[in-house]
């Protein structure tokens, strides 16, 4: 399980408010407010997105003023249910995706966040497009050269503070920082300029999913009010800002913006998670000449100390005319060593990958070539146009467990080959809930629901064991 977030925040005394109260809109009002949103949206020249933390707590990540938040249960001396699954596995709601379509189409012009999941970024929303203003549990940054790396594992500090790993960009080496800020770290200029500067130019700025007592976060929305602009908030709790508002919606977020979507006449793309791992491969002659000792790894793609936590095991066999014993690898590092002849002719290693918890398929299988020759066709695709193709086969196929060589490199001295792959770890559809037609009575829709749905949504993935007291440049 997850340190989380929460737990790793400073103590202090007092949270502010939680155990908001929740309202729902009643179905017929709900729908007639999903239709004045949409047909708002529709009209928007500059749209602007601001999210908290309602917007992942159908992806089983909890908020923390709800009736079932963090800091409410902790208030109520109430424990807090274990995760089903990591909070690295977590998966993009039908709303994060629902943005990634308004931005490809050009709609939405800017992403605001609250939240440190990583949801958004590992949706697909550019990173140009999108401010987190309180950082990103899965991102570390230098502090030197500003290289950001989006891990796929989560950072073991918050607070800016300097983690084991260095900038591997050339000439810089810095060690590197998580991005996720204390109770009392200032917001970033990087993040808050750009913010800023968009809510000033938005004619509407869209708030799912906050409860807007996060200051100074919570005013950016009001920046659009002098230049003619409007507000929407769709939220469960009643909010500080809705008198500010030019249209409150009390409803689930993915629910109301499944609605808008269909209204729209806009789909919700499917998600699809692609994960990197590299294969290295090293001989050397023995001492004697005699024999090639073979070394495997199994490695992340994000350093030699980095974990792969995705991967549970690895079984590992070989050609048979190697006569080459087979291996089940559990532990990590992921490595093993055997010799052959000094004749031995190419060979090939089978590799059988099994994915931990919260992976959409168990295993799957690879074939590495042992002939130390680059293919002629490997340098002729880009990374991210071979990973592009990798998604769009798992959509076609409604499957995961696709792989792709994104990139090739041997060396002589020592003589080795390293390989890093892509992986099609999770797929997940979003399709109309038949049972449920509040919102679709007049937008022919309804809420979007994950298909295989992945038990971590009835998980909580932070916690902890004492209160805290709301921090003195933006209140949580």
């Amino acid at each position: 399980m997850s340190l989380g977030y929460a737990e790793k925040l400073s103590v202090i005394e007092d949270v502010g408010n939680v155990g908001m109260a929740e309202f729902f809109d009643q179905p017929n009002v709900l729908c007639e407010k999903a239709e004045r949103l949409a047909k708002m949206i529709q009209k928007s020249k500059h749209l602007v997105v601001f999210t908290g933390a309602g917007i992942s707590t159908s992806c089983g990540i909890p908020d923390f003023r709800g009736p079932k938040g963090i800091w409410t249960l902790q208030r109520l001396g109430k424990a807090l249910p274990e995760a089903a699954l990591p909070f690295h596995r977590a998966t993009p709601s039908a709303t994060h995706m629902a943005l990634v379509e308004l931005e490809k189409a050009g709609i939405l012009k800017f992403l605001i966040s609250q939240n440190v999941d990583g949801l958004h970024l590992r949706s697909g929303i550019p990173r140009e497009k999108f401010a987190e203003l309180h950082g990103n549990s899965f991102m570390e940054i230098c502090p030197s050269c500003g290289t950001e790396y989006l891990r796929d594992f989560e950072i073991e500090t918050i607070g800016l503070k300097e983690t084991t790993r260095r900038c591997s960009k050339a000439g810089c080496g810095a060690k590197l920082r998580d991005s996720v800020l204390d109770w009392e770290d200032a917001l970033p200029p990087k993040e808050m300029n750009p913010a800023e500067k968009h809510c000033k130019m938005a004619d509407l700025v869209l708030c799912l999913g906050t409860s807007l007592q996060i200051t100074p976060a919570c005013n950016l929305p009001l920046r659009c009010l002098k230049g003619g602009g409007e507000i929407v908030i769709v939220n469960l709790q009643k909010t500080p800002k809705d008198k500010k508002a030019s249209l409150v919606i009390h409803g689930r977020v993915d629910k109301v913006i499944g609605g808008v979507m269909n209204a729209l006449n806009m789909r919700i793309p499917p998600f699809v998670r692609v994960d990197l791992f590299q294969i290295v491969l090293s001989e050397a002659l023995s001492v004697d000449k005699k024999y090639v000792n073979w070394t495997l790894r199994i490695a992340s793609v994000h350093g030699k100390q980095a974990p792969l936590p995705f991967i549970k095991s690895v079984e590992v066999s070989f050609s048979e005319s190697l006569n080459m014993k087979a291996a089940v690898l559990v532990n990590q590092p992921l490595h093993l060593k055997r010799r052959t002849a000094r004749s031995t002719k190419p060979f090939d290693i089978f590799l059988k990958l099994s994915f931990g918890a919260g992976c959409k398929c168990s295993s799957t299988n690879l074939k590495i070539p042992v002939d130390f020759e680059i293919p002629t066709d490997c340098s002729k695709e880009d990374k991210n146009s071979i990973i592009s193709r990798l998604k769009d086969q798992a959509i076609h196929d409604a499957s995961c467990g696709q792989t792709a060589v994104v990139e090739r490199l041997s060396l002589l001295v020592p003589k080795s080959e390293i390989s890093v792959h892509a992986i099609v770890t999770n797929i997940i559809e979003y399709s109309i809930l038949p049972g449920e037609q509040e919102v679709s009575s007049l937008t022919n829709t309804s809420t979007h629901k994950r298909r295989n749905e992945s038990p971590f949504d009835s998980g909580i993935s932070w916690k902890r064991t004492k209160a805290r007291k709301p921090r003195s440049r933006h209140k949580r």
